[in-house]
């Protein structure tokens, strides 16, 4: 096939030429910038040819998008969530669209957990007071935390990443229970000694609490200034699932007030979090950049399976990892 007639794709950011090298030889790349927020002009201007879209969670494929590609075959996110996608848009035009499950699901476990230690031992606040000469001598009252070991962890969404945080919070001597639409199977409960509970009995009774739901219609603003009151005054909040599933300007409240302790958000909305945001003002709020998933192997294996993903479409086989697998009825 000559290059003439190869499939266009639209990859809506520069990525290491190594994670998608299966796409040589087998699709003509256009490519945007590596820092895009947005989908990029020259791509836009590409649509109207494009068989298939490889993008990142921070770009819309939204109804606007999709109206001026009429052939395209195939939308691959470099993500497990695609709340940035318009999945009914898609479907109704036939278009199947990837994710890339299970890879990042280790390291979005481990950074769970680093940011539960990180605010619940007082991390930030104890290193930015060494480094700010706030250190004068060992007190044993200073940069007191909470302990790990016979806490409640309340995980809400027990899906893949949620059950790797269990595990993993089970090596800490946490006590577990967890909220989710289903139950988890009896082995599991059995072996992590998982107790179900409701959202609300939840929140009442955990010291430390772990969000793990996709952003839905459903769990925007789940945790809101109603939710965030039922919480100890002693806990914390962790979010690794998207920011719009917490209210920002409740929590800021809650934090600013003391409703809750303290939180750890690898997540926000917007994301960016602007820098003037009163949220990185408040000693108790630690905020990091969305990065969950980001190891080297992670990552690299993210933009493996999109690929993977994006070639299937484009040569009419099954996607092998699809959201909207009503498109093959």
């Amino acid at each position: 096939m000559s290059g003439a007639d190869l499939p266009l794709v639209l990859v809506t950011h520069t990525l290491p030429l190594e994670w998608i090298s299966s796409l040589q030889g087998r699709c003509l790349q256009v490519t945007g910038p590596v820092d895009a927020v947005r989908f990029d002009p020259s791509l836009e201007a590409r649509l109207e040819g494009a068989a298939g879209i490889l993008c990142l969670l921070t770009i819309p494929i939204n109804e606007a998008i999709l109206q001026r590609a009429p052939g395209l075959k195939v939308v691959s996110n470099m993500a497990v969530g695609v709340d940035n996608i318009d999945l009914r848009a898609c479907t109704r035009r036939g278009i199947p669209v990837g994710n890339t499950p299970w890879v990042l699901t280790d390291g979005t476990a481990d950074l769970a957990m680093a940011l539960l230690l990180a605010a619940a031992r007082r991390l930030p606040q104890a290193s930015l007071d060494a480094r700010e000469g706030r250190w004068t001598t060992w007190s044993p009252t200073g940069w007191l935390g909470a302990d790990l070991h016979g806490a409640l962890l309340g995980i809400v969404g027990l899906g893949k990443i949620g059950r790797a945080v269990a595990q993993r919070a089970k090596g800490f001597g946490l006590r577990l229970v967890y909220c989710d639409e289903q139950p988890a199977p009896p082995e599991l409960e059995a072996a992590l000694d998982l107790q179900r509970l409701t959202l609300d009995e939840l929140l009442q009774v955990s010291d430390f609490v772990s969000l793990h739901v996709p952003l839905t219609p459903q769990t925007r603003g789940l945790i809101a200034e109603g939710a965030l009151r039922k919480m100890k005054s002693t806990a914390i909040l962790v979010n690794t699932s998207r920011g719009g599933v917490v209210d920002a300007r409740a929590l800021e409240r809650a934090l600013r007030e003391g409703w809750i302790a303290a939180a750890a958000l690898d997540v926000t909305e917007p994301e960016p979090l602007p820098p003037d945001h009163p949220l990185y003002r408040l000693p108790n709020c630690l905020i990091l950049p969305h990065i969950g998933s980001a190891t080297r192997e992670t990552r690299q294996r993210m933009a493996e399976l999109a690929c993977e993903n994006l070639l299937a479409g484009l040569e009419g086989r099954r996607l092998p990892h699809c959201v909207n697998p009503e498109v093959y009825a």
